[in-house]
């Protein structure tokens, strides 16, 4: 058994080990005299400590020194034992049914990738449609886009990785070298971000966003209506994106003959469609129409929790198959997120922050609009955009109520932008998928995804401008 002998200095060692004690020890004492300090002037009690526990919140989520749903639950203590709420109150927000939809969406998702119809669904399309190095490239793109519009990007990104890892290997496309190779990879990561936003599932960030537009104001948004508002931005942004690719990597490959030997060996090998994944389909297929034409009258949780017991009374999936699947930590995370922004509104906490950071900004609804839109798009370059929806979209209510606008697009302004991560891997699982290929660097990532971000902002602002009210959408009530 080898030893190895860490030669750094002992003062090294020794504060090293001190940093994380250190770090929770004087987050400890800012809070308490965050606490305890006199009340600022305009502001309640109850507003003071939930703008305390606010600021802790956003510090763990940004500094991530413990995971994310381990901070939701740290909220989920303290708004109650601090009296910012009743736990009456906090624990029944836990049950918002933007978490359950979630939960379901999850589990639809996984019926989905345990069956093999996803595989099967992006096998078919990328051996049918890639016949060349651009019909291929394209394949992929507009496929991770598409199949990110019915589950989450991030298990979209993860379930696409190893064929198109397959795929570069078989051409012998050298990593961070091949300009295929950067082109391939940038396309899947793209295609999930932008397709992404498409409609609700993409992510769970938007039913989140719902959520707390609910438990704030009553208002709502409808599955329709969202996806109708957003598509024209998820097409420019596809014809951006693969305009930027192609010109920052120009293809330089001329055929794609050993990829196609190799999805014809993957398909091959999946055999018949199966009867489940004939019936996972056709429940899938059933579920989104449901939510369509009658989420307004059910509600988008019963429907998907409806669509969960008929998978299981079908026998399509067990449970030990579809576990694995259901990331409880986002559950988790989610439900904090949506008691932490009820606490800043209904403590009035939320209107308080409003006026004094950006209020001499906000002179009309769409500088609101452009000013927490730009503040979603580069906060989730640096922090889970859960948080960003958990931190902005209080703040941005308040806002609106002053200048009387239609919290709905307030929410849009935070949650969209919030799903449009491209610079970085850490902003978003589909990026960090791609990186770890090695054929593309975070240089390469961050050049085309400042772009990316910039455009996505303009495009963003634009659309609302003025494709909303041609479908009767406004900044006012």
């Amino acid at each position: 058994m080898s030893v190895e002998i860490d030669t750094r200095p002992i003062w090294l060692l020794i504060f090293l080990k001190a940093v994380r004690p250190l770090f929770f020890l004087l987050m400890g004492l800012a809070f308490l005299y965050a606490v305890q300090m006199p009340t600022p002037e305009g502001l309640t009690i109850g507003g003071q400590r939930a703008i305390a526990i606010f600021f802790v919140c956003l510090i763990l989520w940004v500094t991530n020194v413990v995971p994310l749903a381990i901070t939701s639950l740290f909220a989920i203590v303290l708004v109650p034992l601090l009296g910012v709420l009743t736990q009456k109150d906090t624990y029944s927000l836990f049950g918002n049914e933007a978490v359950f939809f979630i939960l379901g969406a999850f589990i639809l998702a996984g019926a989905i990738m345990h069956s093999g119809l996803s595989n099967r669904i992006a096998l078919n399309i990328m051996d049918r449609f890639g016949g060349s190095p651009r019909k291929l490239l394209l394949s992929i793109f507009l496929l991770a886009a598409v199949l990110s519009f019915f589950m989450s990007e991030h298990a979209v990104a993860a379930m696409l990785f190893p064929i198109v890892l397959e795929i570069s290997k078989s051409l012998g496309l050298k990593p961070g070298k091949s300009n295929y190779g950067k082109l391939m990879f940038f396309a899947l990561a793209w295609g999930c971000v932008i397709g992404g936003v498409g409609t609700f599932l993409g992510g769970a960030r938007v039913p989140l966003a719902i959520g707390i537009l609910k438990e704030t104001t009553g208002a709502s948004i409808e599955f329709l209506d969202y996806t109708i508002a957003v598509f024209p931005l998820v097409i420019i942004m596809m014809l951006v994106g693969y305009m930027l690719l192609t010109r920052f990597f120009p293809i330089d490959i001329t055929g794609v003959e050993s990829a196609r030997q190799v999805l014809a060996k993957r398909l091959k090998g999946l055999g018949k469609m199966t009867y489940s994944e004939y019936c996972v389909g056709a429940v899938l297929g059933l579920t989104i129409l449901a939510w369509i034409f009658f989420g307004r009258r059910f509600g988008l949780a019963t429907i998907a929790l409806s669509s969960v017991v008929m998978l299981f009374m079908l026998r399509l999936v067990r449970w030990k198959d579809i576990e694995e699947y259901v990331n409880w930590g986002i559950i988790l995370m989610y439900g904090g997120a949506i008691i932490l922004g009820t606490a800043l509104d209904k403590s009035g906490a939320a209107s308080w922050l409003v006026n004094g950071a950006i209020g001499k900004w906000a002179t009309s609804p769409w500088t609101v609009f452009a000013i927490f839109s730009l503040l979603s798009i580069f906060l989730t370059e640096a922090m889970s955009n859960a948080a960003v929806i958990a931190i902005l979209l209080p703040v941005s209510i308040g806002m609106a109520e002053n200048l009387s606008m239609d919290p709905s697009i307030v929410t849009y302004s935070i949650a969209v932008p919030a799903g449009l991560a491209f610079m970085f891997p850490m902003s978003t699982p589909a990026n960090a998928i791609a990186v770890s290929s090695n054929y593309i660097t975070v240089k390469d990532m961050v050049k085309g995804g400042f772009i990316m971000c910039i455009t996505a902002w303009l495009v963003f602002n634009l659309v609302a401008a003025y494709w909303w009210p041609l479908i009767g959408m406004g900044y006012s009530k």
